[in-house]
């Protein structure tokens, strides 16, 4: 009985904790010189520009970046 009331537990506390992952999508890339790589982890040009500051590199727009939808707002909040 201890067992399956653990189970039912870790099971109740997964389901309310799980959240659906989605993937990052950001406008700025940073292609490394050091390296044959690239971060498109970047939301700003200025932050690109930090990171590859020092290290070498260059900063370019990501050509799959879309950006999100905004949520349509509801009759009550216009």
């Amino acid at each position: 009985m201890k067992c399956f009331l653990f189970v039912l537990g870790f099971v109740v506390v997964i389901t309310a904790i799980n959240t659906r992952a989605e993937a990052q999508n950001y406008p700025w890339c940073a292609q490394y010189s050091y390296r044959d790589g690239a971060t498109c982890g970047f939301t700003t040009f200025q932050q690109c520009m930090a990171t590859v500051s020092g290290i070498g590199g260059f900063c370019q727009l990501n050509n799959l970046y879309v950006p999100a939808h905004p949520t349509p707002k509801s009759r009550s909040q216009l």
